[in-house]
């Protein structure tokens, strides 16, 4: 295992403190990598995604998606089971659990649906138009004519 002193970037830069931010806790996610539930993230259109988590055994009750703080939280909290069934085999993991994807800047949740054990939520980057490029336009026509200004030191 590796381990990253990320201090020489906290020392040398100003601003970028989310990013080195979002390399710190990516570092310190995969020494604990979590398996359950199974995800996929599917890219769907240039500014889109959907993330599919197989919730199998679950309600949509007992079913929680949040977002908080460029986080996306998706939990699960499976109601009591009855204590009178007796298990040859149990295969079947219906276990609490709670996922964290972090998210971009401006990335949003559209929607999320649970279908046949499935649990899909979907993403869409919505870029401010304040943010977006824009063409600014060059006025044609006679050249303007500039003059100097002088100032007077007192």
């Amino acid at each position: 295992m590796r381990t990253f002193d990320l201090a020489p970037l906290y020392r040398a830069t100003v601003g970028f403190d989310q990013i080195a931010d979002l390399m710190d806790r990516v570092l310190t996610d995969n020494v604990s990598t979590q398996s359950y539930p199974p995800y996929n993230i599917e890219k769907t259109a240039d500014d889109a995604w959907r993330i599919s988590i197989a919730v199998a055994g679950f309600s949509d009750d007992e079913l929680s998606v949040e977002v908080r703080e460029n986080a996306l939280i998706v939990s699960a909290r499976k109601a009591p089971e009855d204590t009178n069934r007796t298990y040859l085999h149990r295969g079947i993991a219906t276990r609490a659990f709670e996922r964290r994807f972090h998210l971009a800047d401006h990335v949003r949740v559209t929607g999320a649906s649970h279908v046949n054990g499935m649990l899909d939520i979907d993403l869409v980057r919505e870029v401010p138009e304040a943010l977006k490029p824009r063409q600014i336009e060059i006025a044609k026509g006679a050249p303007v004519e500039r003059k100097a200004v002088e100032h007077a030191d007192a």
